[in-house]
């Protein structure tokens, strides 16, 4: 393969094309590297504005300079050939990569390995679904083929390991991947500018990571088949260990959806609010907010958010105010908006309304106490229902963690970052009794497995049983504590109806004498 230097009007025209960075991550690869670099299709020359890095890692072997005499034989060919001074480990070289097609303006890279297990001849095919706008990554997979992979010599222990791992991990992360173990992969650079790889490991489980960080972000994910082979290439994966490594790392994403430990790994780039999602159709405090509503009923919203449960009112009857900080987008136009800094003087009356909602509000506020005064000062002698949640700092697994000296904040769950204030069971009835709310019910919340899981069995089961301990002990075992309550006339409001009152028995015609 010896593509022709485009030069003059071509290489006008070459920019106009997807940029494209073949990336070959080589260890020890002095036997296989050139038949590698010879295998390149030339098409994808034509279709991108192509070059080629290859990335020794610090090997001992002479693949480095074998690299160098290619690009010395083969003058046509883009090829840039670097070497770590230090040996940064499987993952530590794809981000060596993956910085350097950012950094340079690259629209894809394509991860391919020096040892030739992975066919270079079906980059093109592989390339096409984020060409065509329809990923954001693409896998090559020796599953989707039925057979193929032990046809194509696949070790049986490897095939049965990859089976059971690709198994668990869908399980966990609600995904159905044929296979999360393929070394084969397409990116696009913008995906890779939306996540923070250069956080995941330097070890071979960075690809199970990074696959965990693209689904964070919502960013698609298209497998193709691709063939099995295995040659006399030498592995340098410990399997036992490899699959502890994938385990736990698939494990704290559940525990870091679910906000039990925030893992800054797993974290998007981009700052947005698609963390915050609604909780329905199993126990949680947006469905037991939503059944405690009656149909009908005046409901007010607060610190809503953009995902309220506000559509799920309307559609029972009841009519609706939102109040939060930002305006809320595409609201409907019966409900009616007020944009409040709930830290400021309250600016929405309390009368109109027989439900309150204040789910996960409080313990954002800089002075809760202040907050819950000013609001029960709105109260009158017709009591309100308020439903009042927030998370349980007293959690078993953060009382776990606690103990090995973990306290760690992050972007949402219990302990999110934007939290001013941690609260107990205890807690936060002794702050209701104190501003004068009479607690009306308590109830323990589970762990949202069904959001962390997907709305299968495990996460049911998992559901089930957490409410079965909440039993024996909500404090220990909830995720959230949720209150109904109910508002009491404040002190000012019952001198300002004893003054009323007084003066109008005063003014009013003494009683007839009998």
């Amino acid at each position: 393969m010896r593509p022709i230097t485009v030069q003059g009007a071509g290489a006008r025209l070459a920019s106009l094309r997807p940029r494209l960075l073949i990336f070959i991550v080589a260890y020890h690869a002095e036997a296989t590297l050139e038949r590698v670099l010879d295998r390149l299709p030339a098409d994808l020359f034509e279709t991108y504005d192509t070059e080629v890095l290859v990335i020794d890692d610090a090997s001992s072997d002479a693949t480095f300079e074998i690299g160098l005499k290619y690009r010395k034989t083969h003058a046509g060919l883009p090829l840039t050939v670097l070497r770590n001074t230090r040996n940064l480990g499987y993952g530590g070289n794809q981000k060596v990569g993956y910085t350097y097609a950012i950094e340079r303006g690259f629209d894809l890279v394509a991860l391919v390995h020096g040892d030739g297990q992975y066919a270079p001849e079906e980059l093109s095919r592989l390339c096409a679904p984020i060409r065509a706008g329809h990923a954001e990554a693409v896998f090559g997979s020796r599953f989707l083929t039925p057979g193929a992979a032990l046809r194509g010599g696949m070790p049986l222990y490897k095939f049965v390991g990859n089976r059971i791992l690709t198994f668990l991990q869908n399980r966990l992360l609600g995904t159905r991947l044929s296979e999360f173990h393929s070394g084969y992969r397409i990116y696009s650079v913008a995906a890779l500018k939306r996540i923070p790889f250069r956080l995941s490991s330097n070890d071979f489980h960075f690809d199970t990571e990074i696959i965990i960080q693209l689904l964070a972000a919502d960013l698609r994910i298209v497998e193709l088949p691709i063939p099995t082979y295995y040659g006399t290439e030498i592995s340098r994966v410990n399997g036992l260990k490899y699959a502890l490594q994938v385990v736990l790392a698939t494990a704290r994403f559940v525990a870091h959806r679910m906000g039990i430990i925030w893992q800054r790994r797993y974290q998007p780039l981009v700052e947005d609010n698609r963390h915050y999602t609604q909780k329905l159709g199993y126990a949680s405090s947006h469905q037991w907010a939503l059944d405690a509503v009656p149909p009908g009923s005046s409901v007010l919203d607060v610190g809503a958010g953009p995902v309220g449960l506000t559509e799920r009112f309307l559609e029972k009857g009841c009519s609706v105010t939102v109040v939060d900080r930002c305006p809320v987008p595409s609201i409907p136009p019966s409900v009616q908006m007020i944009v409040q800094d709930l830290d400021d003087p309250l600016l929405f009356p309390l009368a109109p309304y027989s439900h309150v909602l204040l789910l996960d509000v409080v313990e954002h506020l800089r002075d809760p106490e202040s907050f819950l005064e000013r609001f029960r000062e709105l109260a009158t002698h017709e009591a309100k229902t308020v439903i009042i949640s927030v998370p349980n700092v007293a959690f078993f697994p953060l009382r776990l963690l606690l103990l090995f000296g973990q306290f760690n904040y992050g972007k949402a769950g219990i302990l999110d970052r934007t939290h001013s204030r941690l609260f107990t069971f205890r807690g936060l009835r002794r702050l209701l009794n104190d501003e004068g709310y009479r607690v009306v019910s308590v109830r323990g919340v589970p762990a949202p497995f069904p959001k962390a899981l997907g709305d299968g069995f495990p996460a049911r089961l998992l559901l089930g049983l957490n409410l079965v301990a909440i039993r024996v002990s909500k404090s220990l075992f909830a995720y959230q504590c949720f209150f109904v309550t109910e508002t009491t006339p404040g002190i000012r409001f019952l001198l300002r109806d004893a003054l009323a009152s007084a003066e109008s028995l005063a003014s009013a015609p003494p009683p007839p004498q009998a």
